[in-house]
């Protein structure tokens, strides 16, 4: 990115007090976020917390046979790493970028020095997680019960929001492989979708025509994550909305 945006275009770090974000601020390190490149593999240490700016991160489980199955996507309103300040310092699944984008990082070792300060980060913190393990429970019955269109408008109109845009750099088999499911099915709902002109797909991009009609063909899954996150986070309803 050309010009970094600023820490405070995360969500988390925007509610904090500005006595609580200045002391935090010298140990915030940039960090670029190149698509494709893994935040975190399973099973490794999560030496840092990663306050996401801008673009988009999937975290997903990852079967011996090579299959996968997303249970969360983050940008701006959230982070990456909470096991650095949940105590088990590593998760099975991986974290991986799929919309470039840009972070500020910190240290476990001093996130847990302001953790035990009982302060506005650790409130901020743990609603975040409560609000992610709603997501994650909600795709769970997602990916059972909806049907892979209504599923798949959830990931776009998911991804569009945490997006400064219409478009989405995604394969049908990126989108795939995150939903668990075969690449022809994809590629079936796509076309219907780009028939019904809500969506425009070429060579890897997908454009948003009609957001509103998108949304209308979502699962409830969609709507309940939403309301969680404005719920529990600071300015993530006014970011949503703008």
């Amino acid at each position: 990115m050309s010009t970094p945006p600023s820490p405070r275009q995360n969500l988390l770090l925007a509610a904090l007090p500005e006595e609580n974000y200045e002391r935090l601020l010298p140990d915030l390190e940039p960090v670029a976020l190149p698509a494709g490149w893994t935040v975190y593999g399973a099973g490794e240490r999560e030496r840092h917390l990663y306050f996401l700016a801008a673009g988009i991160v999937s975290q997903f489980y990852l079967t011996q046979s090579g299959a996968s199955a997303e249970f969360a996507l983050t940008g701006s309103e959230g982070v990456i790493g909470v096991a650095s300040f949940l105590g088990g310092e590593s998760t099975p699944s991986q974290a991986v970028v799929l919309n470039t984008g840009y972070a500020y990082r910190l240290e476990a070792e001093l996130l847990r020095s302001e953790f035990a300060q009982v302060g506005p980060l650790q409130q901020l913190l743990l609603r975040y997680t409560q609000a992610l393990i709603a997501q994650a429970g909600q795709i769970a019955v997602c990916n059972r019960h909806h049907y892979l269109e209504q599923r798949v408008c959830r990931w776009m109109v998911s991804c569009l929001d945490r997006s400064p845009s219409n478009v989405l750099t995604m394969t049908h088999e990126l989108i795939a492989d995150r939903l668990g499911v075969r690449r022809e099915g994809i590629t079936e709902v796509a076309g219907k979708l780009q028939q019904a002109q809500l969506i425009r797909y070429r060579h890897g991009r997908i454009a948003v025509l009609d957001r509103p009609r998108l949304e209308a063909r979502t699962c409830e899954c969609y709507a309940v994550v939403k309301r969680e996150y404005d719920r529990l986070l600071p300015n993530h309803a006014r970011a949503q909305a703008s």
